[in-house]
């Protein structure tokens, strides 16, 4: 009989912690951006710590050869620090076809329901690069749609996984829908692209204004 009433009790438990488990998976599956943002005191202050930008970034042509009687740009594309531009945080090489390069970030803005101070905030992605004979959906990425950008990694340490991946995920899904956020404060300043010929003996550097429009200016690579 009491091996009966404690093999009960341990039916009885595992029941009790299975049921904690669904609810506390049910829970965490299904948070949404809105409850990040009111619950999560440590997020809000990364926003509101977000500083303004300069530069953002640059490129240079590793070379240029004709094949087949079409011109092609290996490029190498950095990311750099924000607190060091002369830190790069990404680097990666491309090669498009012709000598016209285009360059699409995706920036994001936080408005003053997030900002204590109700100066805007924004943070800068990278989304691909691309040549004139290619498609934009057929660009190459720079940095990983989904995945926490080197750029932001202080902001990633103020998270969990769960809640960095809820973070990231509606972060980039913006550039499809650049006001489904706006509710909360949070928008994409959508179509940032900024395009150059390229040629070699120069470095592009890459720079964001005030108002979240990319420009670059180029400069002598010594």
């Amino acid at each position: 009989m009491k091996a009966i009433k404690y093999t009960y009790k341990i039916l009885v438990l595992l029941a009790v912690l299975g049921a904690g488990g669904f609810f506390w998976h049910h829970f965490t599956t299904n948070r949404t951006i809105e409850d990040l943002l009111h619950e999560n005191e440590q997020l809000k202050t990364a926003i509101n710590n977000l500083s303004k930008e300069d530069q953002i970034g640059y490129a240079k042509v590793l070379s240029q050869e004709t094949r087949d009687g079409q011109l092609y740009t290996k490029l190498l594309f950095v990311e750099t620090d924000p607190a060091d531009y002369t830190k790069q945080i990404l680097r990666k090489e491309y090669e498009v076809a012709g000598d016209v390069v285009f360059f699409d970030a995706l920036i994001v803005t936080f408005g003053d329901q997030l900002v204590m101070d109700g100066k805007e905030r924004a943070m800068y992605m990278w989304r691909r690069v691309y040549g004139e004979k290619q498609p934009p959906e057929q660009g190459f990425p720079i940095e990983a749609e989904g995945k926490p950008s080197p750029r932001y990694s202080q902001l990633c340490e103020k998270l969990s996984i769960e809640d960095g991946q809820l973070f990231w995920d509606e972060i980039w899904a913006l550039s499809n829908n650049p006001k489904r956020l706006e509710h909360l404060g949070i928008k994409a300043v959508f179509g940032n692209i900024v395009y150059r010929k390229l040629k070699p003996g120069l470095i592009y550097v890459f720079k964001v204004s005030g108002t979240g429009a990319v420009n670059s200016e180029f400069i002598p690579d010594l």
